[in-house]
Formats: C-alpha cells, sequence, structure tokens
C-alpha cells in the first residue's frame, strides 16, 4: 500500500488563486501534508496504490481558522445577554468568571469549544483567555490546531496575581510546548485599557524574542477610544503606535472606531484586522469597515469572538454576516465577495495569526488542515458557484469531514477524538453548577 492518499470532491477549493473552484480534482498527502493538487484522474495515475477517500457531493477546502475567541468561556454562553460591552463585562462576565474560573473551568470549557469548532468545519483557533495550560492539553489531545494567547493583564486574576507573573506564566508555557506540531503562539495583552504602558513595552520585546504576533482587542467601542483619550491624550491606535507595538506583526481585533488619519496609516504597518462582526453586532459596538481596509491592502481576518458575546463559534455565520454586512456598511454590493469571505476565514486568518506559510490553503508543502462541505442536499441546487453556496447558504449541518494535519478528526458529522455525549454531559453539568452558585 502507498504512503500516498487522495481526497477527491466534486469541487476543490484551494484559496489560491482567489475564487478558484476546480472540478473533479484531488488533494494528496503524504505525512500530513499536501503534496499536490491536480485533476483527479491524473492523481489516481500518479498514485495507483494510493488510499482514495472519494467525496462526490462535496467541496473540499481548507479549515476555517477562527481567528479570534475565548474558547473556555463558551460555558458562559448566554450570560449577561443583550448588553453593551462594558455593562456585559463588569456585572455580569467578570462576576461569573470570579465565581466559576478554575483549571478545571478552562478545561471542559475548551473541550466543549474544540467540539463544537470540529463539527463547523474550524480546524485552527486563536485563543486568549487565562489557565492557557488546560486549553493546551485539550489541543493537544483533541487533534485540532491552535494558537494560543500568553495572555497579560495589568490586574489580578485567578491566574496571575501580578504583571510579572502573567509574563512568567507565559514564558513557562510557551516553554513546556515549544516544537509541538499543532500549537503556536502570540503574545495578547488584553485591551489598552486593562494593560499600561509597561507592560506593552516588556509585550514587544517578549513579541521580538519569540518571533510570534502580539494578538490584541483595539478600537472595540467607542467608550475605549474616549477613555485612551482622557487617560493618555491620544487614541488607543497612537498610543501602541509610540509603544512600538506595531512595527511587528499584530493582530488588532475588532477595530470598529477608525478615523481618518488611521485608514492612512494602517497599510503602512504589519497590523492585521480581526473582524468579529456578530459579537460586535450584539454588542452594539460598531461596524469594522472591512470592504475599505481591503481595498487599502490590510489583512482582515475573521473570529467569533467567545460565546458569552455571540453565542457560537460558526465560522460559516461569520462569513455570512460578515459579507452581508460589509455590503450594507460599504454601500456597495460588490464588497467582500463569497471568495473573500471564504479567505477571511483561511488564508486570511492564518495569515494574521503567523502561521500563513503552514495552513488557511490547499497548496503543496502546506499541512493538510482540510475540510468536506456536502454541497449535493436539495437546499444547494442548483450549485452553480460553490463560494456562494458555502458562505450565503451552507450551514455547520453541511460540514461531514474534517482533517486536521492529515488526521481525520469528524467523519461523517462524528467525532473521532471527543465523545460528543461525554461532552454535553458535562456541559450541563457547568449549568446547573453556576446556577447553584
Amino acid at each position: 500500500m502507498s504512503d500516498y492518499r487522495i481526497l477527491s470532491g466534486q469541487w476543490v477549493l484551494p484559496m489560491v488563486p482567489r475564487g478558484a473552484a476546480l472540478a473533479d480534482h484531488a488533494v494528496v498527502i503524504r505525512d500530513g501534508r499536501i503534496v499536490e493538487v491536480l485533476p483527479l484522474t491524473l492523481a489516481v495515475d500518479r498514485h495507483p496504490g494510493a488510499e482514495h477517500q472519494s467525496f462526490p457531493r462535496h467541496a473540499l477546502l481548507p479549515g476555517f481558522v477562527n481567528a479570534h475567541t475565548h474558547a473556555a468561556m463558551t460555558l458562559l454562553r448566554g450570560v449577561g445577554g443583550d448588553l453593551p460591552l462594558m455593562d456585559w463585562l463588569q456585572h455580569h462576565v467578570w462576576p461569573a468568571e470570579a465565581r466559576l474560573l478554575s483549571p478545571e473551568f478552562v478545561r471542559d470549557g475548551s473541550l466543549l469549544a474544540v467540539a463544537e469548532m470540529l463539527r463547523g468545519g474550524t480546524t485552527c483557533f486563536s485563543d486568549m483567555y487565562l489557565f492557557p495550560e488546560e486549553t493546551a492539553k485539550v489541543v493537544d489531545t483533541s487533534g485540532i490546531r491552535a494558537v494560543l494567547g500568553l495572555t497579560v493583564i495589568d490586574f489580578p486574576t485567578p491566574w496571575a496575581q501580578t504583571p510579572d507573573a502573567y509574563f512568567e506564566k507565559g514564558e513557562r508555557l510557551a516553554g513546556h510546548w515549544q516544537g509541538h506540531e499543532r500549537i503556536t503562539f502570540t503574545v495578547a495583552p488584553h485591551a489598552p485599557y486593562t494593560v499600561g504602558d509597561d507592560s506593552l513595552r516588556r509585550i514587544v520585546q517578549r513579541a521580538e524574542a519569540m518571533n510570534v504576533p502580539v494578538h490584541m482587542h483595539v478600537h472595540e467601542t467607542a467608550h475605549e477610544v474616549d477613555t485612551s483619550m482622557r487617560e493618555h491624550g491620544c487614541r488607543p491606535f497612537d498610543r501602541l503606535a509610540n509603544l512600538g507595538l506595531l512595527e511587528h506583526a499584530f493582530a488588532a481585533v475588532h477595530m470598529t472606531q477608525i478615523d481618518e488619519a488611521e485608514h492612512e496609516r494602517l497599510p503602512q504597518t504589519l497590523v492585521s484586522v480581526v473582524h468579529c462582526p456578530e459579537s460586535n453586532l450584539k454588542l452594539a459596538s460598531g461596524f469594522c469597515p472591512v470592504a475599505r481596509l481591503q481595498k487599502n491592502g490590510v489583512n482582515v481576518a475573521l473570529g467569533t469572538d467567545g460565546v458569552a458575546s455571540n453565542n457560537d463559534l460558526d465560522m460559516l455565520g461569520e462569513m455570512r454576516t460578515a459579507a452581508l454586512l460589509a455590503k450594507g456598511v460599504a454601500g456597495d454590493a460588490t464588497a467582500v465577495s463569497a471568495a473573500q469571505a471564504l479567505e477571511m476565514a483561511t488564508l486570511n486568518g492564518a495569515r494574521a495569526l503567523g502561521i500563513g506559510d503552514r495552513v488557511g490553503s490547499l497548496e503543496p508543502g502546506k499541512q493538510a488542515d482540510i475540510i468536506a462541505l456536502d454541497l449535493g442536499h436539495l437546499e444547494f441546487q442548483p450549485a452553480h458557484d460553490p463560494h456562494a453556496q458555502i458562505v450565503y447558504a451552507a450551514t455547520r449541518e453541511a460540514v461531514t469531514d474534517v482533517f486536521v494535519a492529515g488526521r481525520p478528526l469528524l467523519r461523517n458529522r462524528e467525532l473521532l477524538t471527543l465523545d460528543l455525549e461525554e461532552v454535553t454531559t458535562m456541559a450541563r453539568a457547568w449549568r446547573e453548577r453556576a446556577q447553584a452558585i
């Protein structure tokens, strides 16, 4: 038996070049990496002994990259709904975390999140939360890929009591998992209003030493910008620039408040914007001007944010919302095409997280993070354009199979590395536990 494997579909959507839909093509895999993408007949001829898995009604495409979430907060799904950001944080989320937050909470919440993400076609997620060592263990055992934030906040939490403790714990975590095939890192200061200048200067040094991006909530609300003007005499973006953070790879999450000067300056930086449209809409935080950013050449990725403010980890839903919202905000029906939305959810996310050379597209040499979406159902017919069907019509139920580094993690909608019943039972137990406090 050959050590090559062939995955074939009705279409292969490689993401490079943008909008390509390769009919009756195959992806050839060896040792967890993509060897080539080519017509099925040619793939079979070149690799006659290879194991062949056929998806005759499906589109094969890169797994979704959720470029910003707080995985363990899945256990807070629905807590403090229908409120603005600071009210939601100060009066609901932070008090709930004060009562519940622990290594066990993060482990179980991450398990629930990973199960949900895999069933929705997400093969990689960027996390920003506390007790990240617990999330790393879940990533390791489940088979998913993750970019874990080394969180820094300038106030005490159950995970760390001082800025020094955040940096020390983050350094130990990164050292422990260094070289892991599926775990990489960002340095993740929470937000301009929770991290001071001294810590931000140290973050620049840490990111340089590790050669990883900084990942941070920035310009999420008008209130954040107004507070910065009062306390620092400048907007958060200017403050970060003055401290040297924007001279390095930087994933700025949300960016709903961008003025003219920032629009001109952003393309001259190494900033990627991570757009979280459903969370921003639910919290009434504002609108990220995605179409204008893309027109100016800024890399725009897509994230769900945490379940507590969304209330799901559904990248298909996020793509649809992003595409539709961008058209409304720009007043332009051509803004954020279906192909662009898919790119935001895959390759752009990988680029924002510093792993665009590994994942995000189906190209030779990259990790075989691949998902199969069944577009054969009546609701997708006639399937003139698979990009449009995926972005504007598909739901998570269309995701049948998921591979990370060539390893199957979901087969015919069945999780292979996690027990769905156990995870569901655990989540229900946390609901009862929260209600009892």
